[in-house]
């Protein structure tokens, strides 16, 4: 008589899962698809309303430029503690500077943080 018990795997088991999300640009303009770090989130505020505007590298130097000769006599806005009110910038993924650094000669670790130098490399040559 055998006493073994034979394993059974249980197809209703969990099995640990990555979960990785990613955000695709369009241009709001001319709806286009943006690769990653090629586009950007414009925030701006008129008549006491904000709005957010995905752009393109073109279109986006097109709005600055038309919004120039306004921004250039207007009062920046001031918190109440007399700072100067700024909205960071949100830059390509780490593994879009990483595969991007790569193919640029550039040596860099497969997990951790990208380094300050190659971060603005990648800025610079986007």
């Amino acid at each position: 008589m055998n006493n073994a018990v034979p394993y059974l795997h249980r197809s209703d088991e969990r099995q640990p899962m990555a979960q990785r999300v990613e955000i695709q640009l369009t241009d709001d303009i001319d709806g286009r698809d943006l690769p990653a770090g090629r586009g950007e989130t414009i925030v701006f505020a008129l008549d006491g309303s904000s709005y957010e505007i995905d752009l393109g590298t073109k279109n986006a130097a097109a709005l600055r430029k038309v919004l120039a000769v306004y921004i250039q006599v207007a009062r920046p806005i001031r918190n109440r503690r007399g700072v100067k009110v700024t909205r960071s910038k949100v830059g390509a993924d780490a593994r879009t500077v990483k595969e991007w650094a790569r193919a640029n000669g550039y040596d860099v670790s497969d997990r951790g943080r990208v380094p300050t130098e190659i971060r603005e490399a990648f800025d610079a040559a986007n």
